[in-house]
């Protein structure tokens, strides 16, 4: 069996057709999974890409789904997708925004959910305290994680840069130690148990985050720098590839690339 030189990790946030930032249309989405069905690729889940990254083989084209936030249309439109590919992503929780209820309608429902926010009022209804038009609900998290489409890890508790707003380094590192200890809790609580693998809120991270998220247990960190990932990599710095609203054709030509390690480095230093 060959095996993978490098492994892509991919970066979704919304697959929905209100338009906006950080947004891929169902249309496309569905596209873009279809290719990698047709080309053979093998989507990883958390435990077998971090066996990768400290030393085992895994399969020669082999990638990372990865959807930050929790939005309710990863729920209505990507889980439908993956579920007819067989497909795993990993989905990246802020624990705080997720509200109890009912599993409300998805794609594959006679009548989906409508009205699905674009990311701007998305991001103004969580700024209200509103995430229940937003974000999934446990029960749809829950209905997933059965399904084998999504497996659901830490994005902190509260989705907050404690550098803006601490007044200081020690209160800023306390309330990260509160917030990381806080997610982990509630993921114990809600999913019987908290991975070592955490996302950072907008990407960001220094030697303090790095340092508490370490000491709360975490391991694996996800950023947002672009690259690929290679056998005994770095597991505190996941670098991440950020998926277009384009077909299939585009993510293709990219995977071509980032799957060769010394083409993908070109392609980003001149990029």
């Amino acid at each position: 069996m060959n095996n993978a030189r490098a492994v892509p990790v991919l970066m979704y946030h919304h697959v929905s057709p209100a338009a906006g930032a950080v947004t891929v249309s169902p249309v496309h989405f569905a596209d873009q999974m279809a290719m990698l069905a047709r080309e053979g690729y093998t989507t990883l889940g958390a435990a077998a890409f971090g066996a990768y990254l400290a030393g085992k083989p895994v399969p020669a084209r082999s990638v990372v789904l990865t959807f930050d936030d929790g939005y309710l249309d990863n729920w209505v439109h990507a889980h439908p997708v993956l579920a007819r590919h067989g497909f795993t992503a990993l989905g990246f929780l802020v624990s705080a925004w997720v509200n109890s209820g009912p599993v409300r309608p998805n794609a594959a429902d006679p009548v989906p959910t409508r009205n699905l926010l674009d990311h701007s009022a998305a991001k103004a209804a969580i700024q209200a305290g509103d995430t229940d038009r937003t974000i999934m609900r446990w029960s749809e998290i829950d209905a997933m994680r059965q399904a084998g489409t999504f497996e659901f890890h830490s994005h902190t508790h509260t989705h907050t840069r404690w550098d803006r707003v601490s007044a200081n380094a020690a209160a800023k590192r306390a309330s990260l130690r509160d917030d990381l200890q806080r997610a982990r809790a509630t993921l114990e609580h809600r999913l019987g148990g908290a991975s070592d693998h955490l996302c950072w809120p907008q990407g960001y991270f220094d030697t303090d985050y790095v340092e508490e998220a370490h000491a709360a247990g975490f391991r694996h960190l996800y950023t947002v720098e672009p690259g690929i990932n290679q056998r005994h990599g770095d597991p505190a710095r996941i670098l991440r590839l950020d998926v277009r609203d384009k077909p299939a054709a585009w993510l293709k030509s990219r995977l071509r690339v980032h799957g060769r390690p010394l083409l993908s480095r070109l392609y980003l230093k001149i990029k």
